[in-house]
This record gives C-alpha cells, sequence and structure tokens, in this order.
C-alpha cells in the first residue's frame, strides 16, 4: 500500500521555534524554526518512507469559524517577530525543495488536511498526519494514522494513533473525541465549552450518550444537579465549541495525489538556499557536490568501528536515532562510513557505548548538549573530548575552517575554556532540576484568582458593563469609545492597549489602574502558576532548557520555563520563589550573587580610579554617586538621591540618554542631563573608555569583551540617525555585560568542577543573571560556601576585586 504524508505546517514550525534557540544568519534572517521543520520533516520521510508528501498551511486567523464566534482564538497572544518572519521563509524553502504546499483563504490546516484525507482514503493509500494539534485524532481511522510528537525528557517522542488507539487512550472514538471537546472547551483557542465540565465528565458523558445531541435529547432524565444546571443553562455554548472544534472536511479544493509526489535530489538551488541560511549540517544530504560517488558512505559493520580508529585522532560523526536503530556516521581524513547499530543487541549498543566515550580521539559533532540528552534517552553517554561546530558556529558567525576562525578571532579560550565546558555544566543542571512545592503552588494559584475577580469584577463595575479584558480590541472601544478617554496611540487593528500605553493613563484613570492590575495577577497564573504545573515531571521537578546561543552578549537564556524573568519588582511576584525547593530535608539552598558586577567590570575596563578606589574601600557606590551628582556631602544623601543615582549608574553602562533617564526618574529631560554631565566629571575616564568603546566598534563594525567575544553592530553604519544612536549603546554596552556574562559561565564551571572533584551530593541547579543557586547537602554546606566564595572572586582579573555574597534559606525566596 502506498502512503502520503501530510504535515500541519505550523504546528510543527511553532514547535521548532520554541524547541530550538533562536539563530539568525549573517543577514539578520532567523532560521531556528525552519531548520527544525526541515530536520524533523526529513526525519519523517526516513522513518515512514511516504510516496506522497504535503504540507498544509493556515492562511490567516480570519476563518469560517471567526464568523461563527469572533471570540474563536481571540485570547491566543500575537506569535514573536521572530516566528512570523520565518513563516513564508518556510514556504519559500518548500517551493524551491519542489514539496507540495496547500492553503485556502477562511480555512485552517486542519480542514485541508481533514477534506485531503476523506478523498484520497477512498484510494488504496495509507494517510500519516503528523501535527502538534490533537483534535487531528477526530480524523484518525484503521487507515489514517496521526502522529503527534512530544517532549520527554528533552529527547521528541512521537505518539502515534490510528482509530483503536484513540478508543484505548481517550475512551471514546476519534468521532465522538469531538463532542468531548464541544463539552470541556479548548483554552488555546477559546473555544468555551460548558463551565466546570473537564476531560473526564465529558468523556463520561459522551461515552454514555453517544454525542452532544444525544446528551441534550436525554437531558430530562438526568438526575437533578448542578452539571445538569449547567448543562441546560450552556446549551447553545455547548453546541456552538461543537461546531467550532469539528474539522470541515469537504473544503473545495481540488485533490490530485499526483500533486504530492516529491523528489529530494540534491539540485544547485537548494544548495544555494541551504548555504545563505547557514544549514550546514543539511548541505551534507543536499549539496550537489555529494552527488560525487567518492562521497558515498561505506556501510561498515558495528565491530569494525574501534578498528578504524585505531590511530586516529578525531573523526566527524552525525547520527539519527530511529526506533531502536541508532544511525551513525563517522568521517576519518575524507573516508565515510554508515554503521547501523541495534540498540537492541547489547554487543552493537556496548560497542556503540565504548565508541562515544572513548576520549582518545576528539569526536566532532553539532550541539553537544543536545546530543548528551538525546544519548540519555536511551542510556547512553557522550565523552568530553569533543568539538562542538554548533558553538564555534555561534561564536564566530563563520560556517567553515572553524578551528582557524577561532584563532583569527583569538577566540580559541573563550571556545575551549568557557562555552565547550559549559554545554556539559548546562547539561547535568538540565538533568538535576528545581524541585517545586507543588502544594503551595497550588494555594498560591487559588489567592491569585481570588485577585483576579475581585480586580474583574471591580473593572466591570467601573465600565457598566461585562466585556473580555483580554482582548485588545474589546478593551479598546470600551475604554476610548464607551468611556471617551483619549486614546493615545491607534494601529491597523484599533486602539493600542498596551503596558506602556495604559501606564501613562493610570494616573487620570482608576479603571486603567484596575485593568493593570488584573493584567499583572493573570500573568502571574498563566505563567507561573499554570506555567509551571504544566512542565513539572512526576518527581515535582521543572527541568529548564538553558541556552548559550540566543543573545548576542553571551548571557544564558532558560525555557519551558524562562527562570530568568522571574518578576521581583511586586511582593507577590517575588513570592514565587517560596515554590522552589531542595529536593529533601536533608539539603538546604544557597544562593551566591555578584555585587554590583557589571559596575565593577565598568570600573577595572575603563581604569577610572575614582570608581576603582570606591569599590576597594567598600564604598556605597550609589551613595557616593548621589554625593557628586547632586554636589551635596555623602552625609546629606536622602533615599530618593541615592535611587536617582543607582538609576544613573545602571543606566551609564547601558548607554542610556538623558531621555530615557528622564522617563525612568520622572524629571526633566534637561535635569536627567545635567546628572549624566556630573556623572561623567565624577568619573571622566569612564567616559573616555566608552567613547573608544562607540569609535573602536565604528572602525571594526563589531565589540568585542576581555575574552574576544565579538559582535557585529551593523547599526553604526546605518544612514538612519536613530538607528546609529542604538548602535552607539550596543557598543558601549556589549563589552561590559558580555564580560559580565563571561565571568558567571568561568565561575559555574569551576563550581561544577570542584562539586565532582570532592563527590558531592550538591549540586549547581540554576543562574540567574549574577546569581548561582546551589542545592546543597546540609553537611557539605561550609564547604561550599568556601568553593563559590573564591572561584566566583577569582573568576577573571579585571582590575577589581570581584564580591560575592552568600545567603541560604530552605527556599529559594528566603535564600535570596
Amino acid at each position: 500500500m502506498e502512503k502520503l504524508l501530510l504535515i500541519d505546517g505550523l504546528s510543527i514550525l511553532n514547535r521548532a521555534f520554541y524547541a530550538l534557540p533562536l539563530m539568525t544568519t549573517k543577514e539578520g534572517i532567523y532560521t531556528n524554526a525552519v531548520y527544525g521543520f526541515i530536520k524533523t520533516m526529513l526525519s519523517l520521510i526516513e522513518t515512514e518512507k511516504p510516496d506522497f508528501l504535503g504540507v498544509a498551511f493556515d492562511v490567516n486567523r480570519n476563518t469560517f469559524r471567526t464568523n461563527i464566534a469572533s471570540y474563536y482564538k481571540e485570547t491566543r497572544k500575537d506569535s514573536p517577530a521572530e516566528f512570523k518572519s520565518q513563516i513564508k521563509l518556510l514556504k519559500d524553502v518548500l517551493d524551491i525543495m519542489n514539496i507540495y504546499r496547500i492553503e485556502k483563504e477562511g480555512f485552517e490546516a486542519d480542514d485541508l488536511i481533514g477534506t485531503i484525507s476523506k478523498k484520497i482514503t477512498s484510494e488504496n493509500i495509507q494517510i500519516v498526519i503528523t501535527s502538534g494539534d490533537k483534535d487531528l485524532l477526530q480524523l484518525a481511522t484503521d487507515r489514517v494514522q496521526i502522529q503527534i510528537p512530544k517532549t520527554k525528557n528533552k529527547a521528541t517522542i512521537i505518539e502515534t494513533y490510528f482509530e483503536q488507539d484513540v478508543i484505548n487512550t481517550y475512551g471514546v472514538t476519534p468521532t465522538e473525541f469531538i463532542d468531548v471537546k464541544g463539552l470541556m472547551g479548548d483554552p488555546s483557542d477559546n473555544i468555551k465549552g460548558v463551565p466546570s465540565v473537564g476531560e473526564k465528565t465529558a468523556t463520561k458523558l459522551i461515552s454514555e450518550y453517544k454525542s452532544i445531541e444525544e446528551l441534550y435529547e436525554n437531558i430530562d432524565n438526568m438526575k437533578k444537579s448542578k452539571l445538569k444546571e449547567s448543562l441546560i443553562l450552556y446549551k447553545d455554548q455547548a453546541i456552538e465549541s461543537k461546531l467550532l472544534a469539528t474539522i470541515d472536511c469537504n473544503v473545495d479544493i481540488k485533490v490530485d495525489i499526483e500533486n504530492f509526489k516529491y523528489d529530494l535530489a540534491p539540485t544547485k538551488q537548494i544548495e544555494q538556499l541551504f548555504t545563505r541560511l547557514q544549514f550546514n549540517s543539511l548541505l551534507d544530504k543536499f549539496s550537489v557536490k555529494h552527488l560525487d560517488p567518492a562521497k558515498i558512505y561505506e556501510i561498515v559493520h558495528p565491530m569494525e568501528l574501534s578498528q578504524m580508529l585505531i590511530d586516529q585522532y578525531e573523526c566527524e560523526i552525525s547520527y539519527e536515532i530511529l526506533y531502536n536503530l541508532f544511525e551513525l556516521k563517522v568521517s576519518i581524513q575524507n573516508q565515510n562510513f554508515a554503521i547501523t547499530f541495534n540498540l537492541d543487541n547489547e554487543l552493537d549498543k556496548m560497542e556503540l557505548s565504548k565508541f562515544l566515550i572513548n576520549d582518545d580521539y576528539m569526536k566532532i559533532v553539532y550541539d553537544s548538549k543536545k546530543m548528551r540528552h538525546e544519548l540519555k534517552a536511551i542510556d547512553l553517554k557522550l565523552g568530553e573530548n569533543v568539538f562542538d561546530e554548533f558553538l564555534a558556529e555561534y561564536l564566530t558567525g563563520e560556517q567553515e575552517n572553524l578551528r582557524q576562525t577561532l584563532e583569527d578571532f583569538h577566540m580559541s579560550k573563550l571556545f575551549y575554556d568557557v562555552e565547550q565546558p559549559l554545554a556539559k555544566v548546562l547539561f547535568d543542571m538540565e538533568v538535576e532540576g528545581i524541585k517545586i512545592n507543588l502544594s503551595e503552588l497550588k494555594q498560591y494559584g487559588q489567592k491569585i484568582m481570588k485577585f483576579i475577580e475581585e480586580e474583574e469584577k471591580q473593572v466591570y463595575e467601573m465600565v457598566g458593563e461585562k466585556f473580555n479584558i483580554n482582548s485588545p480590541k474589546q478593551l479598546g472601544e470600551v475604554l476610548f469609545e464607551k468611556m471617551n478617554i483619549p486614546p493615545v496611540k491607534k494601529n491597523k487593528t484599533g486602539y493600542s492597549t498596551s503596558v506602556d500605553i495604559l501606564e501613562k493613563l493610570k494616573p487620570s484613570y482608576p479603571v486603567v489602574e484596575r485593568i493593570l492590575k488584573y493584567r499583572q495577577y493573570a500573568k502571574l497564573n498563566n505563567t507561573y502558576v499554570i506555567g509551571l504545573e504544566k512542565v513539572l515531571t512526576k518527581d515535582h521537578k521543572i527541568h529548564s532548557t538553558f541556552t548559550q546561543t540566543v543573545t548576542t552578549t553571551g548571557r544564558l537564556s532558560s525555557t519551558e520555563p524562562n527562570l530568568q524573568n522571574i518578576p521581583i519588582r511586586t511582593e507577590l511576584g517575588h513570592e514565587i520563589r517560596k515554590f522552589f525547593i531542595p529536593r529533601s530535608e536533608d539539603y538546604i539552598f544557597l544562593d551566591a550573587d555578584y555585587s554590583q558586577i557589571e559596575l565593577r567590570v565598568l570600573a577595572g575596563l575603563s581604569k577610572d580610579e575614582t570608581l576603582i578606589n570606591a569599590f576597594k574601600n567598600n564604598q556605597d557606590i550609589h551613595t557616593l554617586t548621589a554625593s557628586q551628582v547632586f554636589n551635596i556631602p555623602i552625609e546629606e544623601v536622602t533615599p530618593e538621591h541615592r535611587y536617582k543615582a543607582k538609576a544613573v549608574n545602571f543606566g551609564i553602562v547601558y548607554g542610556i540618554g538623558a531621555f530615557s533617564l528622564s522617563e525612568d526618574i520622572h524629571v526633566s529631560v534637561q535635569e536627567a542631563q545635567q546628572y549624566i554631565d556630573n556623572y561623567f566629571k565624577t568619573y571622566p575616564k569612564v567616559k573616555i573608555y566608552l567613547d573608544n568603546l562607540i569609535q573602536s566598534a565604528t572602525e571594526k563594525g563589531y565589540s568585542t569583551t576581555v575574552l574576544n567575544r565579538r559582535r557585529e553592530i551593523l547599526e553604526l553604519r546605518s544612514p538612519n540617525f536613530t538607528t546609529r544612536e542604538f548602535g552607539k549603546r550596543i557598543a558601549m554596552n556589549t563589552p561590559i555585560q558580555g564580560t559580565s556574562a563571561d565571568i558567571i559561565k568561568i565561575a559555574m564551571i569551576r563550581v561544577h568542577k570542584k562539586f565532582k572533584e570532592n563527590n558531592f551530593k550538591s549540586k549547581l541547579i540554576l543562574t540567574v543573571h549574577d546569581e548561582l543557586l546551589i542545592d546543597t547537602f546540609i553537611p557539605e554546606k561550609d564547604k561550599v560556601k568556601e568553593i563559590l566564595k573564591y572561584e566566583m572572586e577569582n573568576a577573571l582579573d579585571i582590575g577589581v576585586e570581584l564580591k560575592v555574597e552568600i545567603k541560604e534559606g530552605k527556599n529559594w525566596y528566603d535564600a535570596k
């Protein structure tokens, strides 16, 4: 039987976007989602070996469903610009690869896939549908299989469903699955369903009545209960929800199976495109030069591998894990070999393990951290002697001659001593994870929900009607039309209700203050209460992904969840740290935080004596700056003076201008400029240093850190004045923030190494900007403190002493 593979384009693209760190080409084109999509598609082709292939896309959010219910998908956040730009790029890539695309105005990809499935199943063809959307389960039959990619232990697994699998898993048929969703609703699509009816109740009802229509036919026979009252009250909503959840399998599109034929043979156009997009790992497959028979991989037996590597000092490897097979490709001195290991065969697996952990030769790999996770999922490990091309590309911005480029850019120390060993540290942190106090998190969530409901109630009373506060369109109409509040900004889709706009209106309009509070509480609930619960594992831990290849300054970022942005400015937000706890009663948190690291780096790099001496003498730097900027004795400095001086100190590091400073500390632009001028009079060498940074970056086109981390600053050569000014701020900030980032990375590597050498049970589990969090075995506490203080304060000599403050507590809140 022939096979057709249908892929839900935006669903898989979106999954790839959040799974991979942001990647950009030299031209500044974002590519991570497209790269991930193509890799996923190729893996599916390798596994499924389809005869036909198609990718379906939504055109936009305006579909027949929004005509039925304007609220449909209304609560979905707008996709990031970095993602949006990749939608057209993916379509262009698929067109050049000659892969059939399907889209139609007014319909979603689900509808197109459903229609194709219905029309094609009349022929002798099996259909495989791949999507991250469970809605497609309603299409499952004995010849239509639904594949849903899921992330488990940092590795991707594929859940597969024929009709019987849906019944076994969910207790209802694929057709009945629609009715279940109609009753329970779907928050991700803003499908309302029946309030208080969850998946369990909905499944039970549909298992008994088989459909929503049949349920309402027999509603009078149900015993009196709150459930019955709710079902009766929300009957129309339930029926409408089912309609919204139903995939339209009768879209007016022509379906010709011949259009779905594909050929992945390398072409010059694909090679040129992938070269431009810097998809280097894909060029091996799609470069026309690899059509040369001399480049074909020689298939060898697993037991021959160790013999081949005798007297070799390095080899380049790539791999695919396909169910129980490990497909390994090894290149040794221009010879290419392919070895297939059966993971169910003990001898095969032992030989593979021996190869992977052997550090006698360097293994050239792509993304060693990801590889370690994928190997861990099949009980294998990667040794330490690797060359990670992914990290080298990130540092250099180049794709070829990476080792030579690292030397030419004076980045060898940064690569070999910092970024590469850090990848292993981050892997260990991700595996270890952080424990969450789930019961307290739930209690906090209940408290937040009360605040949300109270603010919602107050807003409705002040406005005089109920509306969807989460809808920017409805909110804009209520504020600026019904209440006649003067609009600050209007865009193509209506009135702007962004935070900065509402903040300007807040002092004059109490309702706006309530709306901002509502948003604050809703964000805490969605991002941290619901968000943390979603990513909790069975052991009540979260395993965030730490990424070292996203930021241009070298700072780390984290996702699922993002632990870098946990709020600290409000007590309610700060409370979230209480739910992060040590693994057991025998452990305690130690939090080690650098004191004013960026200001110390600024002092060291600028060599300003006044600033250096202030740190040497342990003076309060903000009080000293306040004294100088405001021309008052130190003893007369008030908290208000110090607050403003602190804003100046940290603002200078980020190249702040008078206008931005005036906005931050609520003074006139003239006053703000005077503060900046007085600052540079106090610390004259800082001014000279920052000016030199701008000049150097303008001449070279890039700025560097102490360890020669490089950041291109194309903005400095822009004809646009505003863009050039932004470029100057980047030039001033990058060496300071980037060097600070390098310092914390070095400290992490050294602390991690010391823990390993001492066989400590204590673990480094988190880094947030300038702090390290250690899950500390109490008997090791004093020794851990010693290691933290020494390794962090001696990570890098910058000409100014680094200071670390260490606190302890039974949760992250108490330790901070």
